[in-house]
């Protein structure tokens, strides 16, 4: 418990900054999303393109702070088992 108090302390506890695994069920999807959305972008004219850059601009900070609403109910959700379990309201 130690550790990880200094580790937030020295700020270098960064859940945004972490990485994971694709699965392989992730790589194919991605790999669909960027075939589509390169179909998409030659598909339109210069006018559109600015358009669905700032849709694409919109999308990513939608979903970065759908990530940062969704990393706090998890915390919550954990410190709530947390004190379940020190006042003893869990059943075994």
């Amino acid at each position: 418990m130690e550790k990880i108090l200094q580790e937030l302390w020295y700020g270098n506890v960064n859940p945004s900054e972490q990485t994971y695994t694709l699965t392989s069920e992730m790589k194919q999807l991605q790999k669909l999303v960027w075939r589509n959305r390169d179909e998409l972008e030659n598909s339109l004219t210069p006018e559109q393109n600015k358009l669905f850059e700032k849709y694409d601009e919109s999308q990513i900070e939608f979903h970065s702070l759908s990530d940062m609403q969704i990393f706090m109910f998890g915390f919550r959700l954990g410190g709530r088992f947390m004190l379940s379990i020190f006042d003893g309201n869990i059943t075994e």
